[in-house]
């Protein structure tokens, strides 16, 4: 059984929160909260699968309840589904890897869209611990996925689909089997997004995924440059050189 709380300070919402999930028997409710206190001890206290977080609370907003969360070693951060009348903040929720950001109303199909990708996540995650989302050093998650505006639409680019990445400017170009992507972004804070253990810096300007390198190789003029399984080059800076090299002879 998948445990949920469910965190709105309005009434109604989470009465619709729970009609909604009577359709779906896999998940249990194990508590509700009204203010972000009551849900930051609610989840510490229960330890749920999944949360149903509004992002406009009475003492705090959605944001900073997981942020509180986060910060306890001793509480897991839960699957969070986002529930909310404010559609500004979907690019901030997803940047913390939010499952989904349900903008009210919403619909049942939509509503179930969503719980079926949670369900799914806490499932993989359950049944292998080891593959759940690497972390970094300062305990945030590393992103599974990139959100950005593009003519008008919002993307959701999965990481895993990122050949190498180019910084030009003010911007960083995300280049990927099919197509590219212009951010204005930063490499340095790009790079500390990503997992270390897949994206590699072999350039102050480029960083490349380690699942598409085919090689690295001598050039004619001396330098070194890395292949990838498309067959582009990446240029290669000596500093980065052997630290690639050790990690593709492992």
């Amino acid at each position: 059984m998948i445990q949920a709380v469910l965190a709105d300070d309005e009434v109604l919402a989470r009465q619709k929160l729970r009609q909604l999930l009577r359709e779906i028997p896999e998940i249990e409710i194990v508590g509700e909260g009204a203010t972000a206190a009551e849900t930051i001890d609610l989840v510490r206290a229960t330890k749920p699968d999944l949360l149903f977080l509004d992002v406009r609370m009475p003492d705090m907003d959605g944001f900073d309840i997981v942020g509180e969360l986060s910060s306890a070693d001793t509480c897991s951060l839960p699957c969070i589904i986002f529930t909310t009348a404010y559609d500004r903040y979907a690019l901030r929720a997803f940047e913390i890897n939010a499952v989904d950001y349900l903008l009210k109303p919403f619909t049942l199909e939509r509503f179930r869209a969503a719980t079926e990708r949670a369900l799914q996540q806490i499932k993989n995650k359950k049944q292998n611990p080891e593959t759940a989302t690497p972390k970094s050093q300062n305990g945030t998650t590393y992103t599974t996925r990139i959100i950005f505006k593009s003519k008008g639409r919002i993307i959701f680019l999965p990481v895993s689909e990122i050949y190498w990445i180019g910084a030009e400017e003010n911007y960083v170009r995300i280049c990927t089997q099919s197509e590219t992507h212009l951010l204005r972004e930063t490499m340095a804070h790009l790079e500390e997004k990503l997992d270390p253990g897949t994206f590699f810096r072999v350039h102050r300007s480029s960083i490349v995924n380690l699942q598409y390198v085919k090689e690295v190789r001598p050039e004619v003029d001396g330098e070194y440059g890395v292949l990838l399984h498309n067959g582009q080059r990446i240029p290669m800076s000596r500093s980065y050189r052997s630290r690639i090299k050790y990690w593709l002879e492992r």
